[in-house]
């Protein structure tokens, strides 16, 4: 069997993770490929695709570049997106197709309307990411999920992003968690000694919060205790350089690969989302017995335990402050470790999740 994982681009991300670790599968009779949508060209895109072909799975370059400039050229390396694939196809004939997040969405719908004998020779499979789907594309949106209803391939990250697809669409889902594998930890060189050192990696989008992480560093200036690692970049990066480029208590970091392989060197991990799909770095986090200081919101509840002490509501900022303040100093770092690591492997095998997937892959 033939399995095509169709992402945005060879780079750091979520679903470009949760696409790998499946495709790192060592199931017998199954042959992985991943293509992407749009050719990266970060610092990390070499070190992906090497990781993939060491692992034996086969990479497809994109000749679309990876342009960011609402949503134009997305849709742009959808409509072009056809072709490539129909050669593709006549070489590998896949037998399924795997998509993750919404520019390969369009891509593989717009591909099989124009194509529709290739839809009936092989399975369709997409897994939705996110809590918000379409944000500014809503009518390309409505015709995509049509599509992917009309097939029954939806495959939902956690029970919140089941629960806001139903609400959107009145179309239920069954849900894979996505799975994290534990990963061998080596020393962070740049902790700062004497201090509980925080961690916070992701984009810099609102989705992130980062108006609540900014409001949360720059309240804890004065306080000697505690010092904060951001690793990001993204629209938000001015605004975080901005407001916190002159503080003591902080330092600014671009994205670091290989993030995970870190965690274990760190204190705390610090995500003040809006909402998540399901966070990969808090289950990350979790493995590598790294407590994380959550918002308890969709998609970042559901990867600790229900009684979890280190969680706020609604981004209330008094409450940041007094976990820092009152509940941290006084809790035992190494018995909530164990506790988030327990209820890690519990739930996120990544065994479990590829197990969960190709059970779909040869359903008729």
């Amino acid at each position: 069997m033939k399995v095509f994982h169709i992402i945005s681009h060879f780079d750091l991300g979520g679903a470009e993770r949760v696409a790998a670790n499946i495709a790192k599968s060592k199931t017998k009779g199954i042959e992985s490929h991943i293509v992407e949508m749009m050719r990266g060209k970060s610092e990390f895109t070499s070190q992906f695709i090497e990781e993939l072909t060491t692992s034996g799975i086969t990479c497809h370059r994109a000749w679309m570049p990876d342009a960011r400039w609402h949503f134009v050229f997305e849709r742009l390396a959808a409509l072009l997106f056809p072709l490539r694939f129909l050669l593709i196809w006549w070489r590998w004939r896949p037998d399924v197709i795997h998509t993750h997040t919404e520019a390969p969405d369009m891509g593989i719908v717009l591909t099989m309307r124009l194509f529709p004998w290739i839809c009936k020779r092989c399975k369709i499979v997409r897994t939705i990411h996110n809590n918000c789907l379409w944000s500014g594309q809503q009518r390309i949106g409505e015709a995509c999920e049509h599509f992917f209803n009309l097939h029954d391939s939806n495959i939902a990250i956690s029970d919140s992003v089941r629960r806001s697809y139903f609400e959107r669409y009145e179309h239920d889902t069954p849900i894979i968690y996505n799975g994290v594998a534990e990963t061998a930890q080596r020393e962070y060189g740049n902790l700062k000694k004497d201090k509980r050192n925080i961690v916070f990696a992701g984009r810099y989008e609102r989705q992130k919060g980062i108006d609540i992480l900014v409001e949360i560093i720059s309240r804890m200036k004065d306080d000697k205790r505690y010092h904060f690692h951001l690793f990001g970049d993204g629209s938000m990066r001015h605004f975080v350089e901005e407001k916190l480029g002159c503080q003591q208590n902080v330092s600014l970091n671009p994205p670091l690969f290989g993030l995970s392989s870190f965690l274990a060197s760190f204190d705390y991990m610090l995500m003040p989302s809006y909402f998540e799909g399901l966070s990969i770095v808090a289950i990350e986090a979790s493995m590598a017995r790294l407590p994380n200081i959550i918002n308890s919101c969709f998609g970042l509840e559901e990867t600790l335990p229900a009684t979890w002490p280190l969680k706020v509501k609604d981004n209330d900022i008094n409450s940041y402050m007094t976990l820092f303040t009152d509940v941290i100093p006084s809790l035992s770092h190494a018995e909530i470790a164990n506790e988030a690591y327990v209820y890690a492997a519990r739930h996120f095998s990544i065994r479990q999740m590829q197990e969960a997937y190709e059970r779909i892959y040869f359903l008729k």
